[in-house]
């Protein structure tokens, strides 16, 4: 955590470099630390080491989609607690119901705006910290 307390540790999980390191800058200007993730299996050996406070998934990426890298870190009783976003260039009611089947709390269009993902963590990060 960042010395003032207010910094979370988020996980973006997105198979485009594009994505992932402009999340990367926007969250870091936030106060927020950032860890990085190509794909489910990529994310799914750091979730473990770094243990995020919020994480954001992709839905289409190769291997394993954002669905069920979403449905395994929920399994897991020690990250059923940790808020999933799911990020996604199709901004369907499809999409956003089965994001919801496999545990994830909130959907976020891609491309987001700095403010839409900053916005994002603070409402998570402050439900967690039992301010919501």
């Amino acid at each position: 955590m960042s010395t003032n307390g207010s910094g979370f540790k988020v996980l973006v999980i997105d198979d485009s470099n594009t994505i992932r390191r402009s999340a990367e800058i926007f969250l870091k200007q936030g106060g927020h630390e950032v860890m990085l993730a190509e794909d489910g299996f990529d994310a799914l050996a750091k979730v473990n080491d770094y243990l995020p406070n919020l994480i954001f998934c992709d839905i289409l990426m190769p291997r394993l989609d954002g669905y069920q890298t979403c449905a395994i870190i929920k399994r897991n009783a020690k990250f059923a607690g940790v808020p999933v976003v799911m990020l996604s260039s199709k901004d369907g009611v499809f999409d956003k119901a089965r994001g919801r089947m496999v545990g994830s709390q909130d959907y976020l269009t891609k491309p987001f705006t700095k403010d839409q993902l900053l916005q994002t963590v603070q409402q998570f990060g402050a439900a967690q910290q039992g301010v919501a």
